[in-house]
């Protein structure tokens, strides 16, 4: 039994030993025939490896030969550009060389030409004092009394163009201004046609009779003196039969005491406590009637946002009166003419009714500030916060200051329009005759003038100038000096036509 196990053992050792050996020896046999391969591979790898290099070698040398022949090729090009520019340029060099010779030549004969007209400059200065000398001797006069006259000659003929050439535009723009301007003026003055009445500083009260005149007056004179100085004016009483006269510059002192005397005449008890009674009640019915009025002319022209004490200045006006003309109806015609022209014009419509509704204001309070109205108006005007511009339009409706809108234009014109309506407004004799004679005497005052006659009552001036010593241009001058001066130096409603006129009469006589 040990035998066999020893036998299988030594079996088993043998087989393990000839395993390892036949595993050995294949192992070695692949390894000898893998160490042939890899030679044989190297040897194949060295071999392509050289065969690669000798063609690379082949076609870096061709490419060196390519890029050679291409750069030799480039270089012979540039070498013959180079060759023609150079060319060119000796060529340009010959051509400048040939100019500059030929400038130095034409420099030359220009510097012998400049000597030449030098020269002859100065002989041609010395011949022309030579004749000015002769002419001055000849003539008797200086070189610069010569300019002198000749100077004039040319200011005189510039002038005259000048006088033409002021009277064409004149013409042209006047043919065009004043179609269109008569055209909105004549719509407007239709559009706010008025009646106008005159009136005065006196009221006449009708008495029921003579008697009357006497319980007026009053024991001792008690009851007029009463009237008198609770109203501040005089009461005329004369051989008027039936009327008593109340005289004062005050109208609203004039109003309230013509309606108290009418109460005291109606109620028949006239005594000085009565007088003061119904003084009160006048007055209050005054007042309600000044309110009544400003309120009236406000909605009558559109205007509204006034200040309550503007409306009472403004119904105060109903009591005042311009050259016999009622201010406020004066101003409600101002605001409607302004108005109408403004929508014509396509101008603020709105502005120009409130600017011509109140640009007499300062007329309701002249007696009590001393000043022109305008000013004392624009005061007004700014205490009670309008606008700047409807301010300067108040202060430039007489000329005062210059314009700062289109629609203060139009108040000065609307307020000449309805300043100058037939009836519209009278002057005393005393007034009219020194506005005519003034008027006169600026036409007199005028080189050339022969004489100068106002008619149409102040509304033209006709003017006779000398045919000798001024001709038709000039008189177109003078024509527009003298409308200058007037508008310079008079006041007056509406405008004032000038006509110049010249003429040459010639007389002989059939023997």
């Amino acid at each position: 039994m040990i035998d066999i196990i020893i036998a299988s053992i030594i079996a088993i050792l043998l087989g393990l030993v000839l395993g390892y050996v036949s595993r050995k020896y294949i192992a070695e046999a692949r390894i000898k025939s893998a160490e042939e391969e890899a030679q044989r591979i190297i040897e194949k790898s060295k071999n392509e490896a050289e065969s690669l290099k000798r063609e690379s070698l082949l076609e870096a040398k061709e490419e060196a030969h390519r890029l050679r022949h291409e750069v030799e090729k480039e270089n012979k090009d540039r070498r013959t550009e180079l060759q023609k520019l150079e060319k060119r340029l000796m060529q340009k060099e010959e051509s400048l060389d040939k100019k500059s010779s030929y400038n130095e030549k034409k420099e030359e004969e220009l510097r012998q030409k400049e000597e030449e007209l030098n020269n002859a400059h100065k002989r041609l200065d010395e011949l022309c004092q030579q004749k000015i000398t002769e002419l001055e001797n000849l003539s008797g006069i200086t070189s610069e009394e010569a300019k002198e006259i000749l100077l004039q000659s040319v200011r005189d003929e510039i002038k005259h163009e000048m006088a033409m050439l002021i009277k064409e535009i004149e013409t042209k723009t006047k043919e065009e201004a004043d179609k269109k301007s008569r055209e909105i003026i004549t719509m407007a003055i239709q559009r706010c046609a008025a009646d106008h009445t005159s009136e005065s500083t006196v009221s006449v009260v009708n008495l029921p009779s003579d008697e009357m005149k006497g319980r007026i007056i009053g024991r001792e004179g008690r009851n007029i003196r009463t009237l008198e100085n609770l109203t501040g004016i005089d009461l005329i009483i004369d051989d008027t039969p039936e009327a008593v006269i109340i005289s004062g510059f005050d109208p609203i002192r004039r109003e309230i005491a013509r309606v108290a005397l009418e109460k005291l005449i109606s109620d028949g008890r006239i005594h000085p406590a009565r007088i003061e009674e119904m003084v009160n009640k006048s007055r209050q019915e005054v007042e309600k009637q000044i309110r009544d009025e400003g309120e009236r002319a406000t909605f009558e022209t559109g205007v509204h946002g006034l200040h309550h004490d503007v409306i009472m200045l403004l119904g105060k006006l109903k009591f005042r009166t311009s050259y016999g003309q009622n201010v406020l109806q004066h101003s409600i015609e101002v605001a409607q003419l302004a108005g109408v022209m403004a929508s014509e014009l396509g101008l603020d419509v709105r502005f120009s009714k409130r600017a011509g509704l109140l640009h007499d204001i300062g007329k309701a309070v002249d007696q009590e500030y001393e000043g022109p109205h305008v000013v004392t108006g624009a005061e007004i005007l700014k205490k009670y916060k309008e606008t700047p511009e409807l301010i300067n339009a108040v202060e430039a409706h007489h000329g005062d200051i210059d314009f700062k809108t289109l629609e203060a234009v139009l108040i000065q014109a609307a307020d000449a329009i309805s300043a100058s309506r037939p009836g519209a407004r009278r002057e005393t004799l005393e007034a009219y005759i020194k506005r005519l004679e003034k008027l006169e005497n600026i036409a007199d005052s005028f080189e050339g003038v022969e004489k100068a006659y106002a008619i149409q009552a102040g509304r033209e001036i006709r003017i006779m100038v000398k045919p000798d010593r001024v001709d038709d241009t000039t008189s177109a001058q003078i024509a527009r000096d003298i409308v200058k001066k007037i508008e310079n130096e008079l006041e007056y409603p509406g405008q004032i036509k000038v006509t110049v006129i010249r003429e040459t009469r010639a007389v002989d006589y059939a023997k």
